[in-house]
């Protein structure tokens, strides 16, 4: 490699380079790596976001050779030795750490970051971090309402990085092989798909206004949303139950199975969506529902997804897919399938031996390891990514268009295009929301 081409600018000309210019990209390793010319430079990671699945994206990308997590960033301060110490185990170095996202993108070592904050963040933190030059993973979801999913696809396409959700399934290679035999025919014309999520959350209580702790920048922590007083029940994991911060756990968890759907249906934005259910379980400062059936209708395909988060599995699992064909049904999980033909036999399963459960946050697993890698060989060698965010944008879409339907209580009908609402102005006004003055989002 020329000793005029400096590490950054390996990176950058890597990123262009079309997949069939490397012969078998999708299928190198990390030890295949180093044989070839120039692939020894390394990537290096910042994370952003530092509980549960911080540690999840830490393990996810210190799996592969010539990568490092050299920064990592929170507004809580009790995690950055924790963390510390498990990257130094892991990698042999610590990393640089901050609570400014702001202060830490004017690095120029970083090439990419993975965030894991809180869902207000999401979006704000991509573009930032597209505006600084760097490469983006962003768990899911990708963004806090419709605008912003809107605004970082086209930030992505202007500012030319790459942007991968952490829909990790789609990384699942059965899943991926399943995936394609449906297409091509394997239970018929596929017309349906149903998707669930189970769990048994607790009550969060009625929240008091306290003192933030010394620990916390609370400032820092809301960033881009409008200011409210701290209270005791919001940090660090029950702002996903407040419109403020979060989506509701159609957003939280619902992502993944409809993802599924939408991808086995091969369909993008529905005509309409309708979306039923109520905070049942408790009364306390939760202000979505805990169950909801929400529908989502097409031309001749229709996709569901039912959530209960407090009352338990009455599945066979706390979590999957379904997808229903002219000829037989397929079901979906994290680490297996079943084919049925319409006499509902069996007539194939899989089985990885991993259990992936609804509450395993942290969740060292396979298939996000895969994602990473995807992410990787994409920016190195130019491999199509398996979630780009132009397309894991729709998912996302969908889902908040379902909360919006609860929200309001009618059936929205949609722009197949672009997924806006139509002849509803009230509802239409959810597509955004207010944002902290001098935070607004802008490409």
């Amino acid at each position: 490699m020329s000793k005029n081409i400096t590490r950054r600018n390996f990176i950058k000309k890597s990123s262009v380079v079309t997949a069939g210019s490397v012969i078998g990209a999708s299928v190198f390793t990390a030890k295949s790596y180093a044989r070839i010319i120039g692939a020894n430079e390394r990537m290096n990671f910042a994370i952003l976001g530092l509980r549960s699945r911080g540690f999840a994206l830490l393990d996810g990308i210190q799996q592969y050779e010539n990568t490092m997590v050299t920064h990592i960033c929170d507004v809580d301060q009790r995690y950055f030795e924790k963390f510390s110490l498990e990257a130094e185990t892991k990698q042999g170095q610590k990393p640089v750490w901050d609570t400014d996202i702001r202060k830490m993108l004017e690095s120029k070592d970083i090439d990419v970051i993975a965030i894991a904050t809180p869902e207000h963040w999401h979006t704000p933190m991509a573009i930032m971090g597209l505006q600084a030059g760097k490469h983006v993973y962003v768990e899911k979801p990708c963004s806090h309402n419709p605008y912003e999913g809107e605004l970082l696809v086209q930030a992505q396409k202007k500012y030319g990085k790459l942007v991968q959700m952490g829909n990790q399934q789609r990384s699942s290679p059965f899943t991926r092989k399943l995936i394609q035999q449906i297409h091509e025919g394997l239970i018929g014309d596929v017309y349906f798909g149903k998707a669930w999520y189970t769990n048994t959350r607790g009550s969060i209580g009625i929240g008091k206004e306290v003192l933030v702790p010394d620990y916390l920048d609370w400032d820092l922590w809301q960033g881009p949303a409008p200011r409210r007083a701290y209270k005791d029940n919001i940090h660090p994991y029950n702002w996903h139950w407040f419109w403020h911060w979060g989506t509701g756990e159609t957003l939280n968890n619902g992502t993944h199975e409809v993802d599924i759907c939408r991808w086995a249906l091969n369909v993008d934005y529905p005509n309409k969506v309708t979306a039923s259910g109520g905070r049942f379980h408790y009364k306390d400062d939760w202000e979505f529902y805990d169950t909801l059936i929400t529908s989502y209708e097409y031309e001749n395909k229709m996709i569901t997804w039912e959530g209960h988060s407090c009352n338990g599995n009455s599945y066979q699992s706390g979590r999957g897919a379904a997808i229903h064909g002219t000829n037989g049904a397929v079901t979906i999980g994290r680490g297996s399938y079943k084919v049925y033909n319409l006499q509902n036999e069996v007539i194939d399963e899989y089985q990885t031996g991993q259990l992936i459960e609804t509450t395993d946050l942290m969740s060292r697993d396979l298939i996000t390891r895969l994602h990473f890698k995807n992410l990787i060989n994409g920016i190195k060698f130019g491999e199509k990514l398996h979630s780009p965010i132009d397309d894991a944008n729709k998912s996302v879409t969908i889902l908040q268009l379902s909360n919006i339907a609860w929200k309001f209580g009618r059936e929205l009908h949609l722009n197949k295009k672009n997924g806006h609402i139509l002849n509803d102005s009230e509802a239409m006004g959810m597509w955004s929301r207010e944002y902290e003055k001098g935070w607004e989002l802008k490409i």
